[in-house]
C-alpha cells in the first residue's frame, strides 16, 4: 500500500474505558460536542465562514431538543442532525453496532423488535404478483446483500426484508418507503445498515426491471419482465455489477467500468488494465464509467493515470490536525501487525512531526504540492471521456482532479457530490460505548482557494434530463468521434 497517496477511509477504533457505563442524550452531546471542537479538522474552517454566533443559536436548539431524549436511535438521529452544521459527508455519527450486539444477547433488549414490519412470506408475495400484469414498483428486487420485496399500501411502496444475509437486518424489516404525491412524483425515505435513514427525491425508473433509489439500486428478479432495449440492458449490466471490467463497445472505443475505488479493488483494477492494455493502445477513445462510485483509495487509480497521461500534473496535498486523540492513529499504525516496516517507519516519523506541533496544523510530506510526471505519452487513447454523477465523492474526486488536468480528457454527466476537502476519517466509540463517531483529521491546501466540499466538480459536458442515464455512454462516444 503507498500510504502517502493512501485516501482517507481508515477505520480505527478507541475506547474510552474511564466514564460511566450509563450516558445519557445530554451526556454524549457533551461529549460529541467538545470532542468535535477540539479534534475534527473541518471544525475551524465551517466556523470562520459561518459566524460563532450562528453556531451558538445552533447549540442552543439542539441542546433543548435533546433534553428529554431517552432512546439512543433517537439520540443517535438528533446529534446526527447537530453534525449537519458542519458538512454533509467524512462525518458521522451511528450507534455502536457492537454495543447493540451485546444488547441484544440480552433478555428482552434486542435492539430492533420495535421495528416497522411487512410480514408477507415470499410465496404468498409471489402468488399475489402473479395476478398482477402491470407491477410497477411491487417485485421481489436484489441490492446486494438484500433481497427486498415490495407491496403497495394505501399511497406508499414498501420495500421490506425477505433475506439479508451477513447484515443485522431482520426478515420482514421494512427497508425504505416510496411516496407517490399528488403531482405523480414520487419520494424515498431508504434505511441504510445501520437503520439511519436517508431521504431520496430522485426516483429512477429504468427500462422494466431497475430501479435507483438516489445512490441505491435495486434489480427486479420477480416478476422478471423482458427487456427489450439492448442499451437498458447493458447499462443495468454496468451499473449493477460489483467488479470492474472493460470491453470494447465500437471499433473505434473502449469502455472501462470502475464501480469502487476501494483498496480491495486495486488489484481487480491493476489486473484488468495489465491485460486489456493493448486492446485499450489500439482504440482512439476511451470512456471511463464512474457512476455510483463513492471513492476508496487513491492508489486504485495510480495505474489508470499513464493512459491519460499528456503533460504534468499536480497533485495538491493536506494537512492534519494534530492531537493527542488524532495522534493516536499513528500508534495503531505502528502496532499493526500487517504493516510493513518501511510503513511503520513512516507512521513513527509522522507521529514525531505531529506530537511536536500539537494544536497545530502539520504536512507530514516535503512539500504542500507535488508534480507526477511520466516519460511516455500514448498515442492512444486519443480521446478520453469519463462518467461522472452526484454519487462521485472523496478518493473519486481525487482522481477526477488530477485527470482533467490532461489534454485528452473531458467529463460528462453531473455535478459530483462535493465531499473531498476535510478528510482521512477518523472512528472513536462514545464515554459509554453507544454510538461511534467518525470525524475528519485532515484538511486541504486547496481550500479556501478551490473548495470542492459542497461545490463538487462540475462536467465538461452536462447530461441533463432529456438524456436518459442509459444513454450516457453512447452520447459519450458520439462527442468523442467528433473530436
Amino acid at each position: 500500500m503507498n500510504l502517502k497517496k493512501t485516501v482517507i477511509f481508515l477505520f480505527l477504533i478507541i475506547s474510552f474505558n474511564t466514564f460511566a457505563q450509563k450516558c445519557s442524550c445530554q451526556d454524549n452531546f457533551a461529549w460529541l460536542k467538545q470532542t468535535f471542537e477540539e479534534n475534527d479538522a473541518g471544525f475551524q474552517f465551517v466556523i470562520d465562514k459561518k459566524g460563532l454566533k450562528e453556531y451558538q443559536n445552533h447549540n442552543e436548539i439542539f441542546s433543548k431538543k435533546i433534553k428529554n431524549i431517552k432512546d439512543a436511535n433517537d439520540c443517535q438521529k438528533a446529534l446526527s442532525e447537530w453534525l449537519l452544521f458542519f458538512r454533509k459527508s467524512h462525518l458521522s455519527l451511528v450507534v455502536n453496532q457492537d454495543q447493540q450486539k451485546k444488547e441484544a444477547a440480552k433478555p428482552n433488549t434486542a435492539a430492533n423488535d420495535k421495528w416497522e414490519k411487512m410480514e408477507i412470506p415470499e410465496t404468498e408475495l409471489k402468488n399475489n404478483l402473479a395476478k398482477n400484469s402491470l407491477p410497477g414498483f411491487e417485485g421481489i428486487w436484489v441490492s446486494e446483500p438484500y433481497t427486498i420485496g415490495v407491496v403497495k399500501k394505501d399511497n406508499q411502496y414498501v420495500g421490506y426484508i425477505l433475506d439479508a444475509k451477513g447484515t443485522k437486518w431482520k426478515q420482514y424489516q421494512v427497508k425504505f418507503k416510496i411516496t407517490e404525491n399528488l403531482d405523480k412524483t414520487h419520494t424515498a425515505i431508504y434505511y441504510l445498515g445501520d437503520y439511519s435513514s436517508r431521504k431520496f427525491d430522485d426516483i429512477q425508473f429504468i427500462g422494466n426491471n431497475f430501479l435507483k433509489i438516489g445512490f441505491v439500486s435495486l434489480k427486479r428478479v420477480f416478476p422478471n419482465i423482458q427487456e427489450n432495449n439492448p442499451e437498458i440492458s447493458d447499462y443495468i449490466e454496468s451499473i449493477t455489477t460489483q467488479e470492474p471490467f472493460i470491453k470494447a463497445i465500437s471499433p473505434k472505443t473502449v469502455l472501462l467500468r470502475i464501480p469502487s475505488f476501494n483498496y480491495s479493488n486495486k488489484k481487480a483494477i491493476d489486473s484488468i488494465l495489465a491485460a486489456n492494455h493493448n486492446l485499450i493502445t489500439s482504440r482512439e477513445n476511451l470512456i471511463i464509467d464512474l457512476r455510483d462510485n463513492g471513492g476508496g483509495s487513491d492508489s486504485s487509480f495510480e495505474n489508470i493515470i499513464p493512459y491519460l497521461y499528456s503533460n504534468p500534473i499536480r497533485n495538491i496535498g493536506v494537512q492534519f490536525l494534530s492531537t493527542k486523540l488524532n495522534n493516536k492513529r499513528m500508534e495503531d499504525f505502528m502496532a499493526d501487525p500487517e504493516w510493513s516496516d518501511k510503513d511503520k517507519e513512516w507512521a513513527r516519523k509522522g507521529l514525531e512531526k505531529l506530537n511536536a506541533h500539537l494544536g497545530q496544523f502539520v504536512n507530514l510530506e516535503e512539500n504542500a504540492v507535488e508534480e507526477t510526471k511520466l516519460d511516455k505519452v500514448l498515442t492512444n487513447p486519443k480521446n478520453i471521456g469519463i462518467i461522472i454523477h452526484e454519487n462521485n465523492a472523496s478518493t473519486t474526486e481525487q482522481f477526477l482532479l488530477a485527470a482533467k488536468q490532461s489534454k485528452k480528457v473531458k467529463l460528462f454527466g453531473t455535478t459530483t457530490e462535493g465531499v473531498l476537502d476535510i478528510s482521512n476519517m477518523y472512528f472513536i466509540d462514545s464515554p459509554c460505548k453507544d454510538l461511534k463517531l467518525g470525524y475528519s483529521l485532515s484538511k486541504s491546501f486547496r481550500i479556501p482557494g478551490m473548495q470542492i466540499d459542497d461545490k463538487g466538480i462540475q462536467p465538461d459536458y452536462y447530461l441533463d434530463k432529456t438524456i436518459p442515464e442509459y444513454n450516457w455512454v453512447r452520447f459519450t462516444e458520439q462527442i468523442l468521434n467528433a473530436n
